[in-house]
């Protein structure tokens, strides 16, 4: 033995790249010795053991998890040789993998009580038969000391199933219920800064905690996984790509008849299902069947992760026929059907919902299935969440489809959306913007529907918004009274009446160009329908305000055509030309005439020929 140590170290001094070779080579030479010791007092116990079995664990056993322990080095050390290979780098990257779990799952039980269970300590020196073995192929791959390519190969074939084997007969001892939360070592969670072979090393340990663990051992090895994969997204690739079957673990974990062994492994899907670049693996693994028989049979806490995930996966319409054909969208409408469900589910069972509507076939059998009328209620719900998500709902379904806009219509969705509006309600503004948007969207295209908004008082509501909503709603209502302006003078005449002249007077003066703008432009629009001019003119305030912000140069001058074509709708009464010839900004039109303004040069003619029509009226009556 010295003279190959002797030979290792000469090979060390020429080689330098060859330290971790030697490392590994000693680190198994030292496992083997113990090895041999450990083994040795299994067979061969000392005198007065017997008064020692009196304690917590005696000799006997306190050997045999010497020996689980040794196996693990020797196991560890052949792992780091292996990195060292380059020769059939596929072959060792699957029997590397096989390797790193059968170290994970006898660390996990060397804490364990093998006197309950002799078939554990009968497999040990089995496995350590075939380390050895792997050891051996592992050093003459890194010599290139084999004698053919295809022998090595069918070498390493044999060595990966006998691996296979002992991870089989590992897994059908630890299902027996050898390893429990009690007896296990627990491995602690890496450090931010940790490398990626610490973190690998720890998801092994919680994959084989989750597979041949008791149920508490089950449950926490997944709220621990949750953890990760929700702190830190270089855990998941770990969980997608790199750790053998643990995907598929959770996917059968998702059938699981204990309860929060469903909901941790469902909560874990629903972090993983975020991401783009993992979706493609939980759909490879059959994950869509799975999470529908949750949304059926689960617990309401599974149901939401479920719904969740369901939502995530199928956003843009992926996956939309694989829901559909495992019975998904009866079971969503069932859901959002049942009152007794909590907001968060039937909210998330509501997205899931419309991102399917997108497909056309499935859109009509929603249609079939009473949809409208059933997301027509959930508008009405007091849960701000599902009402959010069902109006969002009835848009998609709706999109370039009148005949659906009609149904909504029956239905009573007018009224559901304009009473989220009511000032006296306590919703939030988020929740009141997006049924002013879903207002818009879905009845401005004709008037019979706009004439059904306004009889349920939406002019009342969108003027307060307008007044004296927040900054973000204060804007959409602008936008939508601006659209609804422009739509008809019959819109005008109603928009006249409720009040918003003088509103939109008043924004005039903001300090946002495209406010200013939108409100002189909508101004301009109301004042050409004569019942409105009327009113207009007998507001001497807001006849002088439009004056004043003439006056104004460089803040206003953006909306100055538009302040001009109010002015001159204005002379088509006797009044407002009055007023306007009367007051002292008259210099300040003739000014801008002067300047070429065309429009001010208009307006300078229609007030002088109507002064020279005064002067010969004068002269008439004299």
């Amino acid at each position: 033995m010295d003279g190959w140590i002797d030979g290792l170290i000469l090979q060390i001094q020429s080689k330098p790249q060859l330290f971790f070779m030697a490392r590994s080579h000693c680190r198994f030479l030292s496992s083997q010795i113990q090895m041999g010791l450990s083994w040795k007092l299994v067979k061969e116990p000392k005198m007065g053991q017997e008064e020692g079995a009196k304690e917590d664990r005696n000799p006997l056993e306190f050997s045999k998890c010497r020996a689980l322990h040794q196996v693990s080095e020797v196991i560890s050390s052949l792992i780091s040789l292996s990195y060292l290979i380059k020769a059939f780098a596929v072959k060792w990257q699957l029997i590397r993998n096989k390797l790193e779990e059968l170290n994970s799952g006898l660390i996990a039980a060397e804490n364990c009580d093998t006197s309950q269970n002799p078939s554990l300590s009968a497999l040990i020196p089995l496995i350590l038969v075939t380390v050895n073995e792997c050891h051996d192929l592992a050093r003459r791959c890194v010599d290139l000391s084999y004698s053919g390519k295809l022998l090595m190969q069918s070498d390493l074939d044999v060595i990966a199933a006998k691996i296979d084997t002992h991870l089989r007969k590992l897994s059908r001892i630890y299902t027996a219920g050898i390893l429990s939360q009690g007896f296990a070592i627990v491995v602690s969670r890496p450090g931010a800064n940790a490398c990626a072979e610490d973190m690998r090393f720890y998801m092994r340990d919680l994959f084989t905690r989750m597979k041949i663990g008791d149920t508490e051992m089950k449950k926490q090895a997944l709220v621990n996984l949750h953890e990760v994969v929700v702190d830190d997204e270089r855990y998941l690739k770990i969980v997608a790509f790199e750790v053998d079957d643990l995907v598929n673990l959770l996917v059968n974990f998702l059938d699981s008849s204990t309860v929060e062994i469903q909901e941790g492994a469902v909560k874990v899907v629903s972090v993983i299902s975020g991401f783009d670049s993992y979706k493609g693996v939980l759909i490879r693994a059959g994950i869509i069947g799975h999470l529908i028989s949750v949304l059926e049979i689960g617990s309401e806490l599974a149901k939401e992760s479920s719904a969740r995930s369901l939502q995530k996966l199928t956003s843009n319409s992926d996956n939309a026929w694989s829901v559909s054909a495992h019975g998904g969208v009866t079971a969503l409408l069932k859901i959002c059907a049942n009152g007794d469900s909590r907001g968060e589910l039937i909210g998330s069972a509501c997205a899931v919902l419309r991102n399917l509507s997108g497909v056309e076939e499935m859109k009509r059998f929603m249609i079939e299935e009473n949809a409208i009328s059933t997301f027509i209620k959930l508008a009405r719900s007091k849960d701000e969440s599902v009402q959010v998500n069902s109006i969002d709902f009835l848009q998609n379904i709706t999109y370039g489809d009148e005949s659906v806009k009609q149904l909504i219509i029956k239905e009573g969705g007018i009224r559901a959306l304009v009473r989220i509006l009511d000032p006296k309600s306590t919703l939030s503004s988020k929740t009141r913007e997006i049924a002013l948007r879903a207002i818009e969207n879905l009845f401005f295209s004709s008037m019979s529907s706009i004439n059904i908004v306004m009889n349920y008082g939406f002019l009342d509501h969108l003027l307060f918004f307008l007044r004296m909503g927040d900054v973000s709603i204060q804007e959409l209502a602008l936008k939508v009274s601006f659209r609804l302006s422009g739509i008809s003078e019959e819109t005008k005449r109603a928009m006249g009446d409720a009040g918003f002249m003088p509103e939109f007077v008043r924004l005039m003066d903001s300090k946002s160009f495209e406010v200013r703008e939108m409100a002189a432009e909508a101004l301009s629009g109301m004042v050409s329908v004569t019942k409105n001019r009327r009113r207009f003119v007998q507001d001497d305030r807001s006849v002088g305000f439009l004056l004043q912000l003439l006056d104004q140069k460089e803040s206003n001058s953006g909306n100055r055509k538009f302040l001009l074509n109010i002015l001159m709708s204005l002379t088509s009464s006797n009044s407002g030309r009055k007023k306007i010839a009367s007051s002292g900004y008259l210099k300040n039109i003739e000014k801008l005439a002067e300047a070429e303004v065309s429009d001010a040069k208009r307006l300078v003619r229609k007030l002088s020929s109507n002064r020279f029509r005064i002067m010969l009226s004068g002269i008439w009556h004299s």
